[in-house]
């Protein structure tokens, strides 16, 4: 009994020190972070820790992707997902508020719920931002891009302006539907947010 106790806490310190220095990202989004239409695996958080990692195995990349999620489920999420201790939080929502036409002042007020908690818990907070079509209006387009600047700026945040910069609105890097990224979109965001976050990090 006494060795298979010494092998259990060899084992268990082996894992505590293989996990020691790993820089845990935690994304939490929508169906695009999720990776709706393709395989888990070919979503760009998963893309965007293999890229990450080239050099050396530095970081774990989180996928708290959930279809049809808006701003409102983020504080809740977030709550839950601070278990895995993240260093780092992505908070790529807001889409699907845009999309139903969701009030920006109250996207706004969601996210910054879940701002202010990921800063109690001492979590870096990078805000991905989305732009909406044409047809919703100007004035929508306005003030739903104004909510992220005006979260960026009260909250001293690193801003990424457009997750889908580069893929949304082409047909060829989407699925079907004309929304969601296909393999080759998903490859172009994972490159994006990895020559985005180099030097971030």
């Amino acid at each position: 009994m006494n060795t298979i106790k010494i092998i259990f806490l060899l084992m268990l310190m082996s894992m505590t020190h293989a996990n020691e220095g790993i820089h845990k990202i935690l994304i939490i989004g929508d169906s695009l972070t999720e990776g709706y239409g393709i395989s888990k695996k070919d979503a760009y958080p998963t893309l965007l820790e293999k890229l990450l990692n080239q050099k050396k195995q530095k970081y774990k990349v989180i996928n708290a992707g959930s279809s049809g999620s808006t701003s409102a489920s983020a504080n809740s999420r977030l709550r839950w997902h601070l278990r895995s201790k993240p260093q780092t939080l992505i908070l790529a929502l807001g889409a699907n508020d845009g999309l139903r036409g969701i009030n920006p002042k109250a996207t706004k007020e969601n996210l910054q719920k879940a701002i202010t908690l990921a800063k109690k818990n001492k979590v870096r907070v990078i805000l991905a931002g989305m732009q909406m079509p044409y047809n919703y209006g100007e004035d929508y387009r306005k003030n739903y891009s104004q909510a992220f600047k005006e979260l960026v700026k009260e909250n001293k945040l690193t801003f990424i302006p457009f997750l889908l910069k580069g893929v949304g609105g082409k047909k060829e890097l989407n699925i079907s539907d004309g929304i969601h990224p296909n393999e080759k979109g998903h490859k172009i965001i994972a490159k994006n947010l990895a020559d985005f976050l180099k030097d971030k990090l």
